[in-house]
């Protein structure tokens, strides 16, 4: 396909103000401000069909379109929160093409009749955070943002603040709270930030990848937008493959390309031409999904009948000499690390299932560990405060739905059969 959000990645360097205008850059913003009302900008983007990249999957133009006009001021966040294992594609779109990130959050301001934008920073981000900020501060002196965007009535100002390295501020409203100078915990939902975000104001907080397309929506209109890909998840995508394959990067696909075809034909195929066991579809908060499964498409509807979630498009592939439970321990270890412990299903559960996979990993799992992995997954699904707590156990869940024979000969052999040898390698 045409290469839309990554059409300037073969720069030598990050894209400044000179060359992305040169390029066609700032038109879709220049349209917008001088000749569409913020109503109009809310129903192009709807009709475009473009769904939120961070995870959910929501509708961009539809929540747009539930902030009230009749309470202000309203706030745009940008989410480059950037923290879910696996997914580094908002990190590669500000170091690279910066401005394509800077006219979508100008054109999303303009869209809700925000005046004030935020963009949180993941802490450990400091070149990209670098690079936005320079981006903003040549946008600035160029007119693209500050008072009177291009002569027009409409003003913006963005301040950029840098986290310090909670992945729960990932979570909309963590990061708000964060945001606010408070501990990164999630609120109460409802009332949610469209009406009572950040300092109890209308608030939109939108993903770096899904304010990169805002430009080429304006530009090139919605209708040529939801050609791309299947009606229900169109668009361009940035599918970012890691793990055991030999080319791991970021690609850019139509929603809708099968998984086939990211790991064998853009990532070249599993690491040393092993079999391929299994991947997630978007990050290591998504369930596993078997190799039997890798000609879905990656969309969110196919994703989700398939059995797990499109999330981010972060593609974690697994070859068959990898133990899924050794992977799933990892990812565990991960979430007991970064839980924020405000409620107990989410700050119990995560270490309870790390001492059950260390059991099994060092030798001393028990047949009974199996039901008890899924009856502490079963009381943290969905009675967690956020979405960490689902996110934690999905891996865990779809592994022993798909790989159970795993860890029952964890159990049987008194360690990784991988290690202490039962034939079954590749």
């Amino acid at each position: 396909m045409e290469r839309i959000l990554t059409a300037r990645w073969g720069e030598p360097s990050p894209v400044g103000l000179d060359r992305y205008v040169e390029t066609g850059g700032y038109r879709g913003l220049e349209k917008v401000v001088r000749e569409m009302t913020p109503s109009q900008v809310v129903e192009m983007v709807k009709a475009s069909g473009l769904r939120g990249r961070g995870g959910a999957g929501f509708p961009a133009g539809v929540k747009w379109g539930f902030v009230p006009r009749d309470r202000y001021p309203h706030y745009l966040v940008v989410n480059f929160d950037e923290g879910e294992p696996g997914t580094f594609k908002d990190r590669e779109l500000v170091e690279r093409d910066p401005h394509l990130v800077v006219e979508g959050i100008a054109i999303a301001a303009y869209a809700i009749e925000a005046r004030q934008a935020f963009v949180y920073v993941r802490g450990e981000f400091l070149e990209p955070g670098w690079v936005l900020q320079r981006a903003l501060e040549e946008a600035r002196e160029a007119g693209y943002l500050g008072p009177r965007v291009m002569g027009t009535d409409f003003s913006l100002e963005v301040v950029v603040h840098r986290g310090a390295g909670a992945y729960v501020c990932g979570e909309e409203t963590a990061l708000l709270e964060s945001l606010e100078g408070r501990r990164g915990q999630p609120r109460m939902r409802p009332p949610f930030p469209a009406t009572h975000g950040l300092y109890n104001q209308p608030t939109v907080v939108q993903n770096v990848e899904t304010l990169a397309n805002l430009h080429f929506i304006a530009v090139r209109g919605p209708d040529w937008y939801a050609s791309i890909g299947p009606p229900k998840s169109p668009g361009p995508k940035i599918f970012c493959v890691s793990g055991e394959v030999e080319r791991p990067g970021n690609y850019e696909a139509p929603m809708g390309t099968p998984a086939r075809t990211l790991i064998e034909e853009c990532a070249g195929g599993v690491l040393g031409g092993r079999r391929l066991k299994a991947f997630t579809p978007g990050g290591s908060s998504t369930p596993l999904l078997p190799a039997s499964l890798v000609d879905t498409p990656m969309d969110f509807e196919s994703v989700a009948a398939a059995g797990s979630m499109l999330g981010t498009g972060a593609m974690i592939v697994l070859s068959d000499a990898t133990c899924v439970v050794g992977a799933v321990r990892r990812w565990v270890e991960f979430y007991v690390h970064e839980s924020c412990g405000k409620c107990t299903p989410c700050r119990e559960g995560n270490p309870w299932m790390a001492q059950i996979f260390r059991r099994l990993e060092e030798g001393e799992g028990r047949k009974e560990d199996l039901p008890l992995l899924e009856s502490i997954t079963a009381g943290m699904f969905g009675r967690c405060f956020c979405a960490f707590g689902d996110g934690a156990v999905s891996p865990v869940v779809s592994s022993l739905r798909h790989f159970r024979e795993e860890f029952e000969e964890h159990v049987a052999l008194g360690g990784c059969p991988l290690r202490v040898g039962t034939g079954r390698r590749a």
